[in-house]
């Protein structure tokens, strides 16, 4: 049983390290999302600005043309896809301490006998 434990433990490990690694472009993809998003509302803010508009309803009325909200529903998606590859990274190394500790318990148990 050891064994196998070692080779649950390498094949989470694996998982981890491509977990790690799609972290920073999802990390990066979130990070162009909230910036394409902030651009163009603040180019959509000055437009309305420019035209006239009431200040204190120039929020909702750029946050309510598609595109901003298009823009917004993107940056959205991506935080959450980011933040599930955090939350992933966390699930796998907890995966990988409770193997680790059930293989130190196999491993001290066997020494005993």
């Amino acid at each position: 049983m050891g064994y196998e434990l070692i080779n649950e433990i390498g094949a989470k490990s694996a998982l981890l390290d491509k977990a790690i690694g799609q972290l920073g472009a999802r990390g990066k993809a979130y990070a162009q999302a909230e910036r394409d998003y902030r651009v163009a509302l603040r180019k959509a803010v000055l437009e309305a600005r420019a035209e006239g508009t009431p200040v204190t309803i120039i929020s909702d009325i750029c946050r309510g043309d598609a595109e901003i909200a298009r823009l917004r529903l993107e940056r959205d998606i991506a935080q959450t896809v980011y933040e599930s590859a955090r939350e992933a990274i966390q699930g796998y190394k907890l995966q990988i301490r409770i193997l680790d500790a059930q293989l130190e318990r196999e491993w001290g148990r066997a020494s005993r006998d």
